[in-house]
């Protein structure tokens, strides 16, 4: 089994410029790669590959210390590109897995799987192997149908009456629609099961064409279509979760993009969420961290309770007589007495200050909002105010950053490093609306809880 876990997604940015798409912490305490192991590890496969290439630090650090298995012969095992092949990092997906076909080879298997780790989803990975077999298929590609206005981004499926691939688009400006579904095109999950000597011989065939961009999605599967091999699509839309009830519908997101991410995100603090994270037979698995239960206190004599509805609220958190709706708030963050927050995302180690407002807000880790800060209320004020908003009006707030009631906010030291080597964010950032606070604050550093004293009749500072 092989995941592809060395995406940029710069589509992400600010969220990856110091981390992999695979590594983008998710739904409070979990990261996306966590859901396609998971995947994996429930449907009993314990021999794993993971392919790392960009910004692989936090995700090496993430697997190291919290996906290890038991037993001989199980393994979750990291593999750092390492320019077996010469002086190139990975040309593409397929080149990925080209130039560890030494693993491929060692392992023996008859089939091999190769899953993408950048995408939320439930999949039994067996019954995909069963159906596989089953067809005796060369390639079964995982298929799930999606809004044609919303495929472009996607490798588009055409099938004939037995499921066969007959075409195979990647990304096409103009998605074609499915036969008989209009408004729907049948779109690749990027995740694939081959026989191996299949693999082998069309990946060392592409490695050695110049003109190929040795991906899977633009140049492998068109061309086993092409050369009428055994190519058949997998409908994801019947494969069934244990434990899920008769009826449930499948889920499968790209998070590729900031409005994307963050509306995943909201999906699964809803009343009756899209994706159930409460299955204890499809248990998704990630860090065991040592906090102690989140808490909702008030802050003192004279204060008002916590208010928490519909919502997400993450170990070691407090909320100390504020309000919080509609939000996933992470692990280890404090919400000081009047602030109010609402539709937004908060990742770990963020501090919310006393009667500051947030709507609609996406914060990564370690950000500080001072008291009085009100973001989310005005959209033209926050455009002006702020460099990373999405086409929706969702504010993005960089990895450790400081933001005033009033006047610039203040960007880590280090992190003011990492978007100047990021043409595109640089570009977003306009002078006199931030500063950079030099060597006094770094963004792995904490401004939760932990940093603060905490009494029963007083609000902690």
């Amino acid at each position: 089994m092989m995941i592809m876990a060395g995406g940029k997604g710069a589509r992400l940015g600010p969220l990856t410029i110091h981390r992999s798409k695979p590594g983008v912490p998710f739904a409070g305490r979990y990261r996306i790669i966590d859901f396609v192991l998971s995947n994996f590890v429930n449907s009993g496969y314990r021999r794993i590959y993971v392919l790392t290439q960009y910004m692989s630090s936090s995700l090496i650090k993430h697997l190291s210390r919290n996906w290890r298995l038991s037993g001989f012969g199980e393994y979750i095992e990291v593999v750092p590109a390492q320019m077996r092949l010469g002086e190139f990092w990975y040309r593409g997906t397929a080149d990925a897995v080209y130039q560890n076909l030494n693993l491929v080879r060692d392992a023996q298997a008859a089939h091999v799987a190769v899953f993408g780790g950048d995408h939320v989803y439930k999949f039994d990975v067996e019954q995909m192997e069963t159906a596989h077999r089953d067809m005796q298929s060369d390639l079964t590609v995982a298929a799930f149908p999606v809004p044609t206005k919303e495929a472009s981004g996607f490798g588009i499926i055409d099938v004939d009456s037995k499921g066969r691939i007959v075409g195979f688009i990647e990304k096409p400006k103009n998605p074609p629609e499915m036969p008989g579904r209009p408004g729907w095109s049948l779109v690749s999950m990027g995740n694939y099961i081959f026989r191996r000597e299949v693999l082998e011989r069309v990946l060392v065939d592409d490695g050695g064409m110049p003109s190929s961009r040795h991906d899977f999605g633009r140049d492998i599967i068109p061309r086993l279509v092409a050369e009428g091999a055994s190519v058949h699509v997998y409908d994801f839309a019947q494969n069934h979760i244990p434990g899920e009830p008769d009826g449930a519908g499948p889920y499968w997101r790209d998070v590729g993009t900031l409005d994307s991410y963050f509306d995943s995100n909201m999906e699964l603090r809803a009343r009756v969420p899209a994706l159930d994270l409460y299955n204890r037979k499809w248990r998704i698995r990630s860090a065991q961290r040592d906090y102690p239960p989140a808490r909702f206190v008030r802050a003192g004599e004279g204060f008002g309770p916590a208010e928490v509805d519909d919502s997400l609220i993450c170990e070691g958190s407090i909320i100390a007589s504020a309000s919080v709706r509609e939000t996933v708030l992470s692990y280890d963050c404090f919400v000081h007495a009047g602030a109010a927050v609402s539709d937004s995302v908060i990742l770990s180690g963020c501090d919310i200050g006393r009667g500051a407002r947030l709507k609609r807000v996406l914060l990564d880790k370690n950000c500080k909002i001072e008291p009085g800060c009100v973001i989310g209320e005005d959209p033209i004020a926050d455009r002006e105010r702020f460099p990373f908003v999405t086409e929706s009006g969702i504010v993005v707030v960089p990895k450790g950053t400081v933001v005033p009631a009033k006047g610039p906010f203040v960007l880590a030291n280090d992190v003011a490093e990492l978007i100047g080597n990021e043409p595109e964010l640089t570009a977003q950032l306009r002078p006199g609306t931030f500063v950079v606070s030099g060597q006094s604050r770094h963004s792995y550093e904490s401004a939760g809880p932990r940093f603060k004293k905490f009494a029963g009749s007083t609000e902690a500072h």
